[in-house]
């Protein structure tokens, strides 16, 4: 199988060690120096070192055109910020070829024509209606999926098409892949969880104890699940890998971008110290206020995400952020 992975972060990296085992995969990247150095190095040192590149692994940053159309599956590990513009350069190039994204998030509403915060979905959507794509999501550290560590993911898409090609490229005795046609559901799970994991580190960082952070990634279940239904989900999707599977790892996982920059602000840094020292994109930082924007929109409750959200603006200190959780009156469950 021919698969062509665009973006060279952790994850696309982590996927592509383990599909070029099977598979002719091309792993690429828009910086032309990046790929030479990985290319020197046979390693991407940068984002995911310590793993040396195998012979049959080959790197590209030739400009995005037709050489896609050779490939049989598309996947686009970019952040949500860039993906508009990716699915933009592909579309004229892949017909029906499936596409996934490994991206989690909602997209800021000032990038659509709508005024709204939009899904991955609702971004290819706008782009190229046409496309058959979906989302490869669930509980997974890129570092432990490049060490061959046991992982199940999410094949999300409601086109069998695309559900099947992600199966084949990287369903292997180390990496199970379930499918769902739940894609709205998946991608909310993907979103929400990054901003409950940034609480959650928040809550670790203060050392306020595991029962806080048990009750914080349960009602932030509870929040996710709320907002996920609100948009068209299916319960039950909240209860698989993408959802209560995603939100457990990213909430206490210490490889959890997401949850060092709950630490991080707990520790008393500044959220650009932050960023700085971790190096890498943290998804829920700029999650935080288009999932809870949607919620507005939708007129759902989020206290949690609201409390993150002002936090990163820096209306509320770490301690604040607490106190106002936690000083909500007592309600129904």
């Amino acid at each position: 199988m021919r698969i062509a992975i665009l973006g060279a972060g952790a994850w696309g990296t982590a996927l592509a060690l383990q599909a070029c085992k099977r598979h002719q995969v091309t792993l690429w990247a828009r910086n032309p120096e990046q790929i030479a150095q990985m290319q020197s190095l046979r390693s991407n040192t940068r984002y995911l070192p310590s793993f040396t590149f195998p012979d049959q692994l080959h790197l590209s940053h030739e400009p995005i055109g037709q050489w896609l159309s050779s490939m049989q599956l598309i996947v686009i590990a970019t952040p949500t910020t860039a993906l508009r513009g990716i699915l933009q350069q592909v579309s004229s190039h892949v017909g029906q070829l499936p596409v996934a994204w490994l991206c989690k998030g909602f997209e800021s509403s000032n990038q659509s024509a709508t005024g709204i915060s939009c899904m991955a979905h609702e971004v290819q959507h706008q782009v190229s209606p046409p496309m058959h794509a979906g989302a490869l999501s669930g509980p997974s550290f890129a570092q432990e999926v490049a060490q061959g560590l046991p992982t199940a993911l999410v094949a999300a898409s409601v086109h069998a098409s695309v559900r099947s090609a992600l199966v084949d490229a990287f369903h292997a005795d180390n990496l199970r892949i379930y499918t769902n046609d739940d894609l709205i559901g998946v991608e909310v799970g993907g979103a929400v969880k990054n901003v409950l994991a940034i609480a959650t580190g928040l809550c670790d960082g203060l050392q306020l104890g595991m029962n806080a952070r048990a009750a914080l990634i349960t009602r932030g279940l509870t929040e996710m699940t709320r907002l996920g239904v609100a948009l068209g989900a299916q319960p039950e999707t909240f209860m698989g890998l993408s959802g209560l599977g995603d939100l457990v790892l990213t909430a206490t996982g210490d490889l959890s971008r997401n949850r060092q920059v709950g630490q991080g602000l707990a520790h008393g840094k500044s959220l650009a110290q932050v960023l700085k020292d971790l190096g890498h994109v943290a998804e829920g930082v700029s999650s935080a206020k288009t999932v809870f924007q949607r919620a507005e929109q939708l007129n759902i409750d989020m206290p949690i995400t609201q409390s993150v959200v002002q936090l990163l603006d820096g209306q509320l200190s770490a301690a604040q952020a607490v106190a106002l959780l936690m000083g909500r009156q007592s309600k129904l469950e």
